[in-house]
């Protein structure tokens, strides 16, 4: 069974996987794991996100691909990105961040009291 008849027999409710076995090895590992974000999304807005990454985030392709208009692939990426979790790729420095920085004399006071400032 592939991910898409999974989300297609779940019909969007969620759920967990509780044993995964690696094919190579036959090994098993049994626990409660949370299935990738994308692997939960439709079958459907799985399709269309595979569709974005293979024409490299081009909404014009996009556009030629589904013959639909700008605004409604961008509606739907928006509704798909709404699912989805996203990594801060540059969280906000902590405080303990910035004091050991200007400890180590890397910034002044006055770019700590800034970073601060603005990481409340």
């Amino acid at each position: 069974m592939d991910w898409q008849e999974l989300t297609d027999l779940t019909r969007g409710q969620s759920f967990k996987v509780e044993r995964v076995r690696l094919t190579e090895s036959g090994i098993a590992v049994e626990g409660e794991f949370e299935p990738p974000q994308l692997a939960q999304l439709s079958a459907d807005d799985q399709v269309f996100v595979a569709a974005f990454v293979r024409s490299h985030g081009s909404i014009k392709e996009m556009e030629r691909i589904f013959g639909v208009s700008y605004p409604t692939v961008k509606a739907r990426l928006n509704r798909i990105a709404g699912h989805l979790d996203f990594v801060d790729t540059d969280p906000a420095p902590t405080g303990a961040d910035v004091i050991e920085r200007l400890r180590q004399g890397d910034i002044s006071v006055e770019e700590a009291l800034a970073e601060l400032e603005r990481s409340r």
